[in-house]
């Protein structure tokens, strides 16, 4: 399921960690606190164990949204953006 996840982190060394897991699961860097990606339902609940672990919960944040293919398809982008085809499942599978 193509999913969202974006965090505000003001600790840098957990903020490392937490881009680092995220880019271990696949997921594509899409700004500096915001990545994209295919990623497995169970998979969701190991993003958001490894999230809760590394955060100081009373000042940092994660979000991880899960997005139907209906709903992404409907993404707009203004501006320099990131490339939907790179992050989009099919593409995704072939790049990795």
């Amino acid at each position: 399921m193509l999913t969202w996840v974006v965090y505000d982190i003001a600790n840098d060394r957990t903020r490392t960690r937490i881009a680092r897991r995220c880019l271990d699961f696949g997921l594509y860097r899409v700004q500096k606190s915001v990545f994209l990606g295919d990623v497995e339902l169970n998979r969701l609940d190991e993003i958001e164990l490894f999230s809760k672990e590394e955060l100081d919960e009373d000042n940092d944040s994660v979000y991880i949204f899960p997005m139907c293919r209906e709903d992404y398809d409907k993404v707009r982008i203004v501006g320099q953006g990131f490339s939907k085809e790179l992050v989009a499942d099919e593409v995704l599978t072939e790049v990795i």
